[in-house]
């Protein structure tokens, strides 16, 4: 069985690999779950481990199948499978449990383990080959209407955490009513963002480097968000005209731009941080400021990363929300197909081209 993986440490080394075939069995106490894959979406974190930034192989294996964005169709399942059928559309989670009690409970994307598994990230092939195998317990299924825009449904759990950490935190108020939210960042996260929190209601301003008119920029406006480019007004000065911003969903990675959220955010407001930078470059920052200004506020920054099982359950509720509000506005963000694994190189080479692309995925099967 074909897939496409890379070995860990060596950069530009992607490739086209073999897997032995995977079949219900694989998976104990007849629970395993046997899927075709369809498409897979890819991204920085996919870049970042063909430049072996990070990543490491299954025990065994001397490479790393790569993808965890999956869409794919149920082929077969064990007989104690329940609420699963052959024909079904799925996606998979991405991060699996270790050996926490966050983990324990479900709640593996908060493990305090050193070590952790992720699919097509680190010590678990991905999904970027023909077929899996898998547990239901991280398998969700998918409204046929929505099998268009499901290979979404990975990035879109991203935000829909990000997004429901922000609301969980702010409990302490006792009330929390969030009227103006930042996106920085309009990549198809920022974007993802920029649509999740219109869908909650908020007036949202949405960020990024690129003047308009692009796509993104129309893909912005087209929610019913405002479209800046910092060239023109920078994130801080943003805030004085369209803040305050309760919320900033930060999407670049970018450090500075880490530090310029904290300065924007209003009192009582959240900061959202899910890029990652793997550099080592310092900046020079108001920091007086910025620790008055939080102190002062009751402000809050907090990281997220991956997603458990229900955030993927509510992404696919505001996927379908969102495809009756806003039809066909996740299909635009499906920019760059490329046809079969066999394309790895046309993949990467897109996936480089960051200005051209939204969103590069791998169509692996017919829908």
């Amino acid at each position: 069985m074909k897939a496409v993986a890379v070995f860990p440490g060596k950069p530009d080394s992607m490739h086209l690999a073999e897997l032995p075939e995977p079949g219900v069995s694989d998976v104990p106490d007849g629970r395993g779950v046997l899927v075709e894959v369809l498409r897979v979406g890819v991204d920085g974190t996919d870049k970042e481990i063909n430049a072996a930034g990070y990543g490491a192989a299954p025990e065994g294996y001397d490479f790393l199948v790569t993808g965890h964005e999956s869409f794919g169709r149920v082929l077969e399942v064990g007989p104690n499978v329940r609420d699963l059928d052959p024909g079904d559309y799925v996606v998979a989670t991405v991060r699996r449990p270790g050996g926490s009690i966050y983990d324990r409970i479900g709640a593996y994307d908060m493990t305090t383990d050193d070590t952790y598994y992720e699919r097509g990230i680190n010590l678990l092939h991905g999904f970027m080959t023909e077929r899996y195998v898998d547990d239901p317990e991280y398998i969700v299924k998918v409204p046929a209407a929505l099998k268009e825009v499901g290979v979404l449904l990975e990035p879109v759990s991203i935000v829909e955490k990000g997004v429901e950490q922000a609301y969980e935190i702010q409990r302490r108020l006792g009330v929390w009513r969030p009227r103006r939210a930042a996106v920085v960042g309009a990549g198809s996260l920022g974007l993802l963002a920029t649509l999740i929190l219109r869908l909650r209601g908020l007036e949202v301003t949405t960020l990024a480097r690129t003047d308009p008119s692009t796509l993104s920029s129309d893909l912005v406006e087209a929610s019913g968000a405002r479209y800046v480019s910092t060239h023109e007004l920078p994130l801080v000065q943003a805030a004085e005209r369209y803040g305050p911003f309760d919320v900033i969903f930060e999407a670049t990675g970018a450090s500075n731009v880490v530090f310029e959220g904290m300065e924007a955010l209003g009192h009582n407001g959240v900061l959202v941080l899910t890029g990652i930078s793997g550099g080592d470059r310092t900046v020079e920052v108001p920091g007086d400021r910025i620790l008055l200004g939080f102190v002062l506020g009751n402000k809050v920054a907090v990281g997220t990363v991956n997603a458990n099982r229900r955030y993927f359950e509510r992404g696919v509720q505001d996927v379908a929300l969102a495809e009756a509000q806003y039809p066909g506005w996740l299909e635009r963000l499906l920019t760059h197909p490329v046809r079969g694994l066999e394309s790895y190189a046309e993949m990467m080479h897109l996936l480089n081209e960051e200005e051209a692309a939204i969103k590069v995925y791998v169509e692996v099967a017919d829908l």
